[in-house]
């Protein structure tokens, strides 16, 4: 019982995703059955006052299987939530994570697409006539001209438009909404879609913008596959995915002088510290700034 509460504060209180909760709540019951089978610990009073030897036991388990750093420090971070929601609820009066320190990790290294790359793909790319063609082409044009998640792409309704507005709405992490405008090409591009749409012969998911051929909604996979299938033709880029497209719209904002601060509400971020990593991205950029503007630069 004090799991499904937890998970309820995750969707009601924290206002976490679907997709989230279920993340949280498969590496809570992982650790639930480690504890089971590898400690004889079953009864749910112990499991909650459990002591930090037994999660540093889970953390070793974990590494011998040769999972990554990355993905443990995820597991523990869901593993800490669900114990300091049992302190706020009086379950428990210190946590076993307390003291425990992430493990190290590699730092990712994403590379975003490049101003060349995206001018291939959408000005010289030649996509598909009739729906199917319309709207990869705009599934890519709209990842690239908002810089919206994927989960929030396939989610988009055809209530979150308004084209005479220019504008369209997002519904982001923890249900956070935000306008984001539309540029020319997009606006029109739109347009486009949604008179292919209306040509479909069944549409199921009636509410949604973005569908399948069969009238269905688009899914994770198919959005990846989407951007993978197109990028393969003109990039050598180890990852091609919805993400970097995301990661490239930040860059190339930031490249060009943009705001962070306006960079930061266009991508939804609740702090500047999550925007600022695509700062990173763009010190080549302001290298080339900084030796053509400063008097001694060029000499």
């Amino acid at each position: 019982m004090v799991l499904v509460s937890f998970l309820d504060y995750l969707g009601l209180e924290k206002k976490y995703s679907d997709h989230t909760i279920l993340a949280y709540k498969k590496d809570i019951q992982e650790f639930i059955s480690f504890c089971e089978e590898e400690h004889s610990i079953s009864n749910i009073v112990n499991i909650v006052n459990i002591e930090y030897t037994i999660v540093r036991s889970w953390l070793v388990a974990l590494s011998e299987k040769k999972i990554s750093n990355r993905t443990i420090n995820r597991k523990i971070a869901s593993l800490k939530a669900y114990y300091k929601f049992l302190q706020k609820v009086g379950e428990i009066n210190t946590s076993p994570l307390l003291k425990h320190k992430a493990l190290k990790v590699a730092k990712k290294i994403e590379v975003p697409f490049s101003e060349i790359e995206m001018e291939q793909i959408l000005s010289q790319m030649d996509f598909r006539d009739g729906f199917e063609g319309v709207r990869d082409n705009l599934i890519i044009d709209i990842l690239y001209a908002t810089g919206m998640r994927r989960a929030e792409l396939i989610n988009l309704k055809l209530s979150d438009l308004d084209i005479s507005q220019g504008v369209i709405k997002v519904l982001g992490k923890r249900k956070k909404e935000r306008i984001i405008p539309l540029l020319p090409k997009t606006k029109k591009l739109l347009q486009l879609y949604v008179k292919e749409r209306n040509l479909l012969t069944k549409i199921n998911d009636v509410e949604y913008l973005f569908l399948l051929k069969s009238g269905n909604k688009i899914y994770e996979t198919f959005v990846y596959r989407v951007i993978n299938g197109y990028f393969s033709k003109v990039s050598t880029k180890v990852k091609k995915s919805p993400h970097i497209l995301r990661h490239t719209f930040a860059t190339h904002l930031l490249n060009k002088g943009a705001d962070l601060n306006a960079v930061k509400e266009l991508l939804g971020h609740s702090s500047l510290a999550s925007t600022q990593v695509y700062t990173h991205n763009g010190i080549e950029e302001l290298k080339k700034i900084h030796t053509k503007s400063h008097p001694r630069g060029e000499k």
